[in-house]
């Protein structure tokens, strides 16, 4: 599996999530599937270290993928 760190830029704010995939996945992928997301979706779910946010899609001024690192399961 990967972890993936996407980094939100907001109007007011900037927020930070993880996303985690197969280890097949490219960051491109990721990116492409988080900007369909925000087209077709008003409203949308950030998991992260400190909780979850709902952030309003119209918001959101810059999306990047700011880490990428596979997960070690045992």
């Amino acid at each position: 599996m990967k972890e993936f760190t996407v980094c939100y830029t907001l109007d007011s704010d900037i927020k930070r999530g993880k996303l985690v995939k197969e280890l097949n996945v490219k960051a491109e992928d990721v990116l492409q599937e988080i900007l369909k997301n925000m087209e077709r979706n008003e409203y949308f779910v950030v998991d992260s270290n400190e909780g979850s946010y709902i952030i309003n899609a119209a918001l959101v001024r810059y999306v990047r993928i700011v880490g990428e690192k596979e997960l070690v399961c045992m």
